[in-house]
């Protein structure tokens, strides 16, 4: 019985560890190729810093990467917004109501991004011929686009963080002489924060990595003037149309990839500093007692 439970267990972790590898492995030949100003990923030529220095003077490139961060940036923020006070809202509403409320949030969350993208182009149709006329796309449909796609998941994020606070709470701090402006912003805003930040992120992060919505509503603004809006998803799209990727699109994926482990790792460090402070206090309120 014993050898058999060894075998599970080794079994288990070959298997865990097969899937990090396959997982991992290609993008850290990738981060190590980004070194090398090779074309070809399986001849090393000479360690070099020349791919991260194109990819600074490669105007494209940067264009879309700005034009992707400032999209990212500022849906995710409004997203961050409606999605908090849109959660606030249905906490207070009946079961009935917050049922239906729920219902309609949890249609763009499950539905596949081509029906998004297809519903909003052909609602911006109709709207721009017998509404508004000589409908263009722009980077304001864009932006309802994204708003469309991360909302939803700021509202889910933020609800669970309504249901763990104490409503009794918010009706103290109206007792104590708040108005309910007030008590929503010294009360309830800060119980909620945690899942408004998580709710944020999230929505950067699908903002920053969305290619369907952006292909179908992208139109001309930003830092692209008069032509098409262009993310990095569009980018790479277009290119791989025509030639292969420039080498140094090798350098910008090492560099998102360390952008994104810094962020891991200070939430990681700070969550655990704010651990360690609270158990601190809990000590020195039990030492007192």
């Amino acid at each position: 019985m014993k050898n058999k439970d060894l075998i599970i267990k080794i079994l288990s972790k070959s298997y865990i560890f097969i899937l990090l590898l396959l997982m991992y492995l290609p993008v850290l030949v990738l981060v190590i190729f980004s070194f090398t100003d090779t074309v070809n990923l399986f001849a090393w030529d000479v360690f070099t810093f020349d791919l991260y220095v194109r990819l600074f003077q490669n105007e494209e490139i940067m264009t879309a990467i700005g034009n992707t961060l400032l999209i990212a940036l500022i849906s995710s923020l409004l997203a961050a917004a409606l999605g908090t006070f849109g959660a606030i809202g249905a906490h207070e509403l009946g079961k009935r109501s917050k049922r239906v409320y729920e219902f309609a949030n949890n249609i763009p969350v499950v539905n596949p991004e081509i029906v998004l993208s297809l519903s909003l182009i052909i609602m911006f149709v109709f709207l721009g011929n017998y509404v508004f006329q000589g409908f263009e796309k722009s980077f304001w449909t864009l932006l309802v686009g994204h708003l469309v796609l991360t909302t939803p998941f700021v509202y889910l994020s933020v609800k669970p963080k309504l249901l763990q606070m104490d409503p009794a709470l918010y009706e103290a701090a109206l007792d104590l002489g708040c108005t309910p402006t007030q008590a929503m912003r010294k009360v309830t805003y800060p119980a909620v924060l945690p899942g408004v930040m998580s709710g944020f992120m999230l929505a950067f992060t699908l903002s920053l990595d969305d290619f369907i919505i952006t292909a179908f509503l992208t139109g001309p603004g930003l830092l692209s003037g008069q032509e098409s809006i262009q993310t990095i998803s569009t980018y790479v799209q277009g290119i791989i149309k025509k030639r292969p990727l420039p080498p140094e699109m090798r350098a910008l994926c090492a560099l998102i990839l360390v952008a994104v482990i810094v962020v891991v790792f200070s939430i990681f460090f700070y969550q655990n500093k704010k651990k360690g402070a609270l158990k601190k206090r809990k000590g020195r309120i039990y030492e007192r007692a």
